[in-house]
């Protein structure tokens, strides 16, 4: 089941936390997150899943940033969440996606109890200016069946920044 944005907002401080929050961005069910204004771009043309990739910051002007077809820039959302007992899911909203912007390659599904800013894998099928502040994803919440456990990796748990793949850690083990 998905909550409805009656019942986000009835749950806003208790089993859910969105910081900053804001009444308006409240949907019928799910709620408006907004792009960060720095990205991550990989320095690598051919990234290396075995190892950490360099990164480079970019800071989305006031006039914007254009992004590029073919390439990937990670983002993050303004606001910090944390969910209880309910499993987060985020999603592009269709203004965004209609200037053919996709906001996730695969990582749309979050996990009870995570908590952190939404790293936002960003790529174009065109050319597309951006603009930091803009409400570009929406999350939205699903009920988990009980007994459940809650999400422990610390790989992104509690991120206070742009998370880059760290799936390099996994090889290590």
């Amino acid at each position: 089941m998905i909550l409805s944005g009656i019942e986000i907002k009835k749950r806003i401080g208790s089993d859910i936390i969105i910081d900053p929050f804001n009444e308006s961005k409240i949907n019928s069910n799910s709620y408006n997150l907004s792009l960060h204004n720095e990205l991550l771009v990989y320095k690598n043309d051919l990234l290396d899943m075995r190892a950490q990739n360099p990164t480079e910051r970019i800071i989305i002007p006031e006039s914007g940033f254009i992004l590029q077809p073919g390439k990937l820039y990670l983002g993050r959302t303004v606001e910090f969440t944390r969910t209880e007992n309910l499993i987060p899911m985020l999603e592009g909203r269709s203004s965004i996606g209609r200037l053919g912007i996709c906001i996730h390659v695969t990582a749309g599904f979050g996990d009870v109890g995570f908590a952190g800013y939404w790293t936002l894998e960003l790529f174009c099928v065109q050319p597309v200016r951006i603009f930091a502040g803009v409400s570009i994803a929406q999350i939205y919440y699903h009920t988990v069946t009980k007994p459940f456990e809650t999400y422990k990796s610390g790989k992104y748990q509690n991120n206070r920044d742009i998370q880059a793949s760290m799936l390099y850690t996994e090889f290590a083990r």
